[in-house]
């Protein structure tokens, strides 16, 4: 890890022909996805390319780090996941494709938000954006954006429920 920190491009290399398949099993064996494992390995990956230079070897060993990077990663994913698991049924019609009246619906939902609850759905269910992503575009903290997803969710939820009843 000195070494990539150091400059040297081949050492991320064996870092990753090193730690690639441990990480991979250990977030295989939570997630039983195989998509998602390797998602995750390649962001936690991008995530040391980005952060090497806070890495402290005193503090620990670099498949330590490497570890940690990828639990909070999948944390994460999986709690995105779980939200919009919460919502899609409300988004998705029980035919397979959406009618014209349920893109209206929808559509008619997002606009009853109120602007700062829908720019935050829209980058983070549209453009699959993480939430410190959406606080550097909005220039809000990462709390914000937390709470004003969670408040959007509950409210588009309660839309949509009044327009399938």
């Amino acid at each position: 890890m000195l070494d990539y920190i150091n400059g040297n491009k081949d050492a991320l290399e064996k870092l990753y022909e090193q730690l690639q398949k441990p990480l991979y099993s250990f977030l295989f064996r939570y997630t039983r996805d195989e998509q998602l494992s390797m998602d995750i390995v390649q962001d936690t990956f991008e995530q040391l390319q980005k952060k090497k230079n806070y890495f402290d070897s005193t503090k620990g060993r670099v498949q330590s780090y490497l570890f940690q990077i990828a639990y909070r990663l999948m944390l994460n994913k999986l709690n995105r996941r779980k939200k919009w698991q919460s919502i899609l049924p409300y988004l998705t019609p029980m035919t397979p494709l959406f009618t014209n009246d349920d893109q209206m619906t929808i559509q008619e939902a997002l606009l009853k938000l109120p602007e700062k609850q829908r720019a935050v759905i829209i980058l983070a269910y549209y453009h699959d954006l993480n939430q410190e992503d959406i606080s550097s575009i909005l220039s809000i903290p990462k709390g914000t954006v937390k709470s004003r997803l969670h408040t959007a969710i509950l409210r588009l939820k309660e839309l949509l429920k009044e327009d399938y009843l």
